[in-house]
């Protein structure tokens, strides 16, 4: 892959400025989304990697590859065990990032129901896909939503692990997506599968942040934060408020590694991430003291500058110990602090997003888990509105089988053919936040000020006139009829350069 480099410096580099969004907090999102495959009803095995493949034949026929960047800027592929996969185009806002998500759930559900109208031929008329929005299969398989973030490369490695850990495991009381689970019910569906804090593998052992460089940008200037601890959202503000609290703490760290200064966060440090994230995730309660700081005097003394009171249950026992909601709210009140003195820099960084109404809900959704009214954020929080809907339907059913809950889980994410997501919509049970007029026009069209316009448009124009061309995020090549490159190696750049105008040309 193109710009891969060595992630391994350890602190603050060369500040060489160079690219005209370097010096600001402008920042660059992006979405990948592995989906899960099942087939029921068929008359006949089928396995889910025929299925992909079934799937994805029309992609194939028309591109002769499973592995292909659409119109609109994306990129769709198979992956490692045949979950299809898509990767939203680069987008400058959470909003626009939360978009090109739905429409990769579109295209998704599109090609899932065109295989289903296939298979129903060789299956059986009642042979039926699922296409699971998740993060576990039935046989206990992991599979991720990873969420990429354009960080200025002075912010090492050492800081992410110490200050943006913490805010990661935590941040899933607000953005797990719920499981039922062997023991109960958990909040967040990756935490028994992750095993380390920083890290490059993702096989053998799955990190929480993936260290693999590949910035796709000026790699002298940025880095790729790869985050793979978080769940796939159905719920579009969870999906929204995952990028959109993320930037904000990574823009009070950017700040800090730069100024040479103390961001605040070093207090949060864990002594041990994976295993704070697992307790944290079986803490329905989400006040106990689950994770243990590795300097508890420095916790308090900041806690006690912010003016946040200490939790005070079973720190005798665990001195150590602090709950996760008490780091959310150090990592709030921070935050807040920081946009009063930076709000017209935030402001511009984020185009269609008000940074004061994430503060808003952000701080509202931490004050009802705080309260334990979880009625009150059961229409965003992907966690709590299935863990509600279970509990009522126990209580109708008291017999409710483990095999009952955990296909109530799974129809929850089933794209295609679950029934119980689009019931809570339709009854106003969970909000949405994107018309679906907007989400048809994201399936067509990328983002317009990022270079994913200029990646999608030549996807067009090559496909229109049946040139011979390959494209990944930052190259776009065509070898017939003529051979033409341009590079696109600043993410924010929507102008079409010369080479780009050559190549367009070609066509």
């Amino acid at each position: 892959m193109p710009q891969l480099r060595d992630s391994s410096n350890q602190g603050p580099g060369n500040i060489t400025p160079r690219s005209p969004d370097y010096d600001s907090f402008h920042r660059i999102f992006g979405i990948e989304t592995e989906y899960g495959v099942s087939v029921t009803g068929a008359d006949k095995p089928c396995d889910p990697g025929q299925v992909a493949m079934m799937m994805f034949r029309p992609i194939l026929s028309r591109t002769r590859s499973t592995n292909t960047y659409l119109e609109n800027g994306s990129r769709l592929y198979l992956d490692v065990g045949s979950h299809p996969e898509y990767a939203t185009a680069e987008a400058r806002d959470p909003s626009v990032a939360l978009k090109q998500d739905l429409a990769g759930e579109a295209i998704m559900r599109r090609l899932a129901l065109g295989a289903q109208l296939r298979l129903r031929k060789t299956h059986g008329e009642h042979a039926t896909i699922h296409l699971f929005k998740d993060n576990v299969d039935s046989a206990g398989h992991a599979f991720g939503c990873h969420e990429n973030y354009l960080v200025r490369r002075y912010v090492s490695l050492p800081i992410i692990k110490a200050q943006l850990l913490p805010f990661l495991v935590t941040r899933q009381l607000f953005t797990g997506a719920g499981r039922v689970t062997e023991t109960g019910f958990e909040i967040t569906q990756r935490a028994a599968f992750l095993d380390e804090g920083v890290s490059s593998s993702t096989t053998r052992f799955r990190p929480m942040v993936n260290t693999r460089d590949e910035p796709h940008a000026d790699p002298d200037e940025f880095r790729r934060l790869h985050v793979i601890i978080g769940d796939s959202n159905r719920s579009q503000w969870a999906t929204s408020m995952k990028l959109a609290t993320t930037h904000l703490v990574l823009c009070v760290m950017e700040d800090a590694a730069k100024q040479g200064v103390a961001s605040g966060f070093e207090c949060c440090a864990l002594v041990d991430p994976s295993q704070s994230n697992k307790a944290m995730s079986a803490d329905l309660s989400c006040s106990e003291p689950v994770m243990e700081v590795e300097d508890i005097d420095a916790f308090r003394s900041m806690q006690q500058t912010l003016g946040l009171r200490p939790a005070v249950s079973g720190h005798e026992n665990h001195p150590q110990a602090v709950t996760a909601l008490e780091i959310q709210y150090l990592y709030l009140t921070i935050v807040s602090r920081f946009i009063e003195s930076h709000h017209a820099q935030i402001e511009q960084s984020l185009p269609d997003t008000d940074c004061l109404d994430v503060l808003n809900e952000w701080r509202a959704a931490l004050d009802a888990l705080a309260a334990k009214d979880f009625s009150a954020v059961s229409d965003r929080v992907d966690w709590v509105a299935k863990y509600l809907l279970l509990n009522k339907m126990k209580k109708r059913n008291p017999a409710l089988s483990m095999t009952q809950a955990r296909q109530i889980d799974m129809n929850y994410h089933d794209i295609v053919n679950g029934s119980i997501y689009p019931s809570l919509v339709a009854h106003g049970l969970v909000e949405t936040l994107v018309a679906d007029d907007v989400v048809e026009h994201a399936v067509e069209n990328p983002p317009e000020d990022t270079r994913a316009a200029l990646r999608g448009a030549f996807v067009r124009q090559a496909l229109d006139t049946r040139a011979t061309f390959t494209c990944d995020w930052t190259h776009l090549k065509t070898t017939a009829p003529a051979r033409h490159t341009a590079e696109l190696i600043d993410p924010f750049a929507f102008a079409p350069d010369a080479d780009y105008r050559q190549l367009i040309d070609s066509l």
